[in-house]
């Protein structure tokens, strides 16, 4: 009567799909009641009904059911084939090793359904210890396993060559007892049993090779004899891992995997030949061109897969054969227009490969065309990867600074670029490396500074903030101070978030200082030299064995948490230690000569003034640093004001002398 009346698994799906939205709940919950009512019975059928729907809620609903554990193990003693399988089902599905503890209670019924004359029983026990396997199950049972091994009924053989793996895993013991038989398996004629067999060795030999390398020979016997694609892969990943052991070996097998190369027309196949030449039998050089032929034929298929285990191949390959991704060059750079996002960052990775000293401004020029017409996720990845590349060991690639930092200035001007991070370190970290790039670095930092597109972009913001500060901080390069204060102080840094403003306020603090020290400091160009000459004599300049320098002002600035020294100095002047203390480079004349038609009274009245108009509102700022850096800069020019003023000579080209007043 209780089967009678108990809704079926179709009742109860019928049930869920009628079920209105929100009330979905309420029935799955109303129908677990059930469940827990009807899994008591005591008749079979009605217990069975009741697993199998719970069973389903657990699949699709997540359910617990580990409540139901006991009733599992009950049902699976049914001699009702079906009883049993969806017991076995059930426990194979909900049985956690860690936390449920009826698990032994199966030990007895496993090892009567493995004596089953019936080898659909036995399968169905085989298949539940592989998923709830434990040590102590394991131990127990590895007897019974043993003699399956052996088992006339090949369907038999095979299922407990594949549960035994598990078995291994739990309790190592029973490799030492099952190993022989195992072996025996591999020279079966039943291309089930063989390919299990087969199976299990490369899983093995995957975690411990150097073990299964007694098994050498009868690995190449299957090797050469087989004709079943799908085990002669497994045998191919096999000595993958052996080959690089035994030298002796890899002499052996790559005529053999050379030859299913060139004959077999599976592309599995192929790929495992060429996979297993490129990472295992790279020092044979025919075997590496065969391999990198069929690597060609992969990339030009039309079909996605095969492109894409094409360029994993040539990317494996690439390690230690860089003409190969050089041979295919074209067709590598022609994927980064590829549909398939996986074959374009599988490409990106093979063009990074092929980067040197010789072609690395080449390649990054294409990979900024793509960039700019790829979507903002590769892009970014295009990118990254540029940065990487060229950064990789100190600028290892990078010979032309100059166009380098250009390129990091061009990168920061793409649309969908979000590296301002990384292109910030690595402008910052630039200028303070090498040193003869810095007149270069101050000109793309202007540029970017005037640029009112990257104001707006809250990714670049970095970048603003490095350019900033390498303005100020090189200022001595800039052939415009001027303009270069302009630059800093424009409406439009408004935009900006109060710590990068920060920065631009004591760049502009630096660029001031150094103008003012420009106009106070040079003459003409006839009295120049004598000017310096004269302030070292007053002990104005620190002088080393070498190299005389102008004192810095002595300032010290701080850039995200890294406290150093500013560097605003004019131009150098070098003893040549021959006597003449004070040669100066035609490039620092120069520079300095034009400086100086610059810096007039009137221009630094005009740049004083412009200073105090743009930065006056922010010495009220609700922001401490910005209201004390652009307090710091006019409490300076209040004090430089008088110094200014009195420069001016009465009678026409007379200049002021001697070193400017301390402030």
């Amino acid at each position: 009567m209780e089967s009678l009346f108990q809704r079926s698994l179709d009742d109860l799906i019928k049930g869920l799909r009628l079920s209105p939205p929100g009330v979905e709940a309420a029935f799955i919950a109303k129908s677990v009641d059930e469940i827990r009512r009807e899994i008591k019975s005591t008749d079979s059928q009605t217990k069975a009904t009741a697993l199998q729907k719970l069973t389903y809620l657990h699949s699709l609903h997540g359910v617990d059911m580990s409540w139901a554990a006991f009733p599992a193990v009950e049902l699976s003693s049914s001699a009702v084939h079906s009883h049993k399988r969806l017991a076995f089902l059930s426990a194979s599905l909900s049985f956690n090793p860690n936390t449920t503890d009826v698990i032994l209670l199966l030990t007895h019924q496993l090892r009567k359904d493995f004596s089953s004359s019936n080898p659909h029983d036995v399968s169905l026990a085989l298949c539940t210890l592989s998923s709830i396997s434990t040590p102590d199950l394991s131990r127990d049972l590895t007897p019974d396993l043993f003699t399956l091994l052996n088992s006339s009924k090949n369907f038999v053989k095979k299922k407990a060559i594949a549960a035994i793996l598990r078995v291994f895993e739990q309790y190592p013991e029973a490799v030492r007892v099952c190993f022989k038989r195992i072996v025996e398996n591999l020279e079966s004629s039943d291309m089930g049993v063989l390919s299990a067999a087969v199976g299990l060795f490369c899983e093995l030999a995957v975690k411990e090779p150097r073990s299964y390398l007694p098994l050498a020979p009868e690995f190449y016997k299957i090797l050469v004899d087989s004709r079943n694609n799908w085990v002669l892969i497994k045998v191919l990943k096999i000595f993958a891992k052996l080959a690089p052991l035994e030298p002796r070996l890899a002499k052996r097998i790559v005529e053999p995997i050379c030859e299913h190369l060139r004959r077999t027309g599976a592309k599995s196949l192929e790929f495992e030949c060429v996979n297993t030449i490129v990472t295992s039998l790279s020092e044979y050089e025919p075997a590496v061109k065969l391999a990198v032929m069929k690597i060609q034929e992969f990339l030009l298929d039309n079909d996605p897969n095969l492109k894409y285990l094409g360029l994993q191949a040539l990317a494996i390959v690439a390690a230690k054969h860089s003409w190969a991704v050089l041979e295919n060059k074209d067709v590598v750079i022609k994927s980064l227009d590829d549909v398939d996002v996986n074959i374009k960052l599988e490409a990106l990775q093979l063009v990074m490969a092929m980067v040197s000293e010789d072609n690395v401004a080449e390649i990054c020029k294409v990979l900024i065309s793509y960039a700019l017409k790829s979507d903002p996720e590769f892009c970014n990845e295009i990118l990254g990867s540029i940065l990487s590349t060229c950064s990789r060991n100190f600028y290892d690639v990078i010979v032309d600074f100059d166009w380098y930092v250009s390129l990091l200035g061009e990168m920061s001007r793409i649309p969908h670029c979000q590296k301002g991070e990384e292109i910030e370190t690595q402008l910052i970290d630039i200028g303070m490396r090498v040193k003869d790039v810095r007149p270069e670095l101050v000109h793309i930092a202007r540029g970017l500074l005037i640029d009112p597109a990257l104001l707006g972009n809250p990714f670049i913001r970095k970048v603003l903030s490095a350019a900033a500060w390498l303005s100020g901080e090189y200022v001595e390069f800039s052939r415009n101070p001027l303009e270069l204060m302009e630059s800093l102080l424009q409406p439009r840094t408004c935009l900006l978030p109060p710590p990068i403003r920060a920065v631009y306020i004591q760049s502009a603090f630096k660029v001031l200082t150094f103008c003012i020290y420009s106009f106070l400091s040079c003459g003409d160009d006839t009295s120049y030299h004598s000017e310096l000459t004269d302030s070292v004599l007053k002990g104005d300049f620190q002088e080393s064995s070498d190299t005389v320098t102008i004192a810095p002002i002595s300032d010290t600035d701080i850039y995200d948490g890294l406290i150093t020294r500013s560097s605003h100095q004019p131009p150098k002047c070098v003893s040549t230690g021959n006597g003449d203390d004070s040669m100066i480079s035609h490039e620092q004349i120069s520079s300095a000569s034009l400086r100086k038609q610059q810096l007039t009274q009137k221009s630094i009245m005009d740049l004083v003034n412009l200073v105090e108009t743009n930065l006056g509102p922010l010495a009220g700022s609700h922001e401490v640093e910005i209201q004390e850096r652009a307090s710091n800069v006019l409490g300076m020019i209040e004090l430089i004001k008088p110094r200014i003023h009195s420069s001016t000579d009465e009678s026409e080209g007379d200049k002021i002398k001697g070193e400017p007043e301390s402030f």
